[in-house]
């Protein structure tokens, strides 16, 4: 997936145009936020609702950070039911997404982020990993809404023990 760092605006002199674009905009980068809050507060509908039915999750290039090998996962319900399974009574998360830049071309768009991830073992939170992860997302129209059509997640940096969490 390639990085387009340049933001496409509507011209200024189109206040109808800005408004649409100005939701636009907010509707995409509330699909990251769905995303990160449905974790983070174990909810399955919300974490769900940021995903397309054929959504792929890229997980391996952040994972590679510290050795281990997942496998991209493939659809809504395999996104959410593996995630979710891994968390829910075994890690706390927190999600803070910042930095988030936009390309929208009719009912697609792209969108980077930086994403910083607390998780916390529940039975022993000394046992812990932050991660500094950059997003790249491709995402799609949905009435009103966005959805993510494909993720991908790397890592800059953790500290911590990831494989506590994760795996190897």
């Amino acid at each position: 997936m390639s990085t387009t760092h340049q933001a496409l605006a509507a011209p200024a002199t189109d206040s109808g145009a800005v408004a649409a674009e100005l939701r636009d905009r907010a509707e995409i980068a509330d699909a990251l936020y769905r995303f990160g809050l449905g974790q983070d507060i174990k909810d399955r509908d919300l974490f769900a609702s940021a995903f397309t039915a054929d959504a792929e999750l890229d997980f391996r290039p952040a994972a590679a950070a510290w050795g281990a090998e997942p496998p991209v996962m493939a659809g809504r319900d395999t996104i959410v039911t593996t995630i979710l399974a891994m968390f829910t009574d075994r890690v706390n998360t927190t999600h803070q997404v910042t930095n988030p830049r936009i390309t929208i071309d009719g009912d697609t768009a792209r969108m980077t982020a930086l994403v910083e991830a607390q998780h916390l073992l529940i039975a022993d939170p000394s046992t812990r990993a932050l991660l500094k992860n950059p997003y790249q997302l491709e995402l799609v129209r949905d009435g009103e809404r966005w959805l993510i059509h494909r993720m991908r997640i790397e890592n800059v940096w953790f500290d911590g023990d990831p494989t506590a969490i994760f795996g190897g």
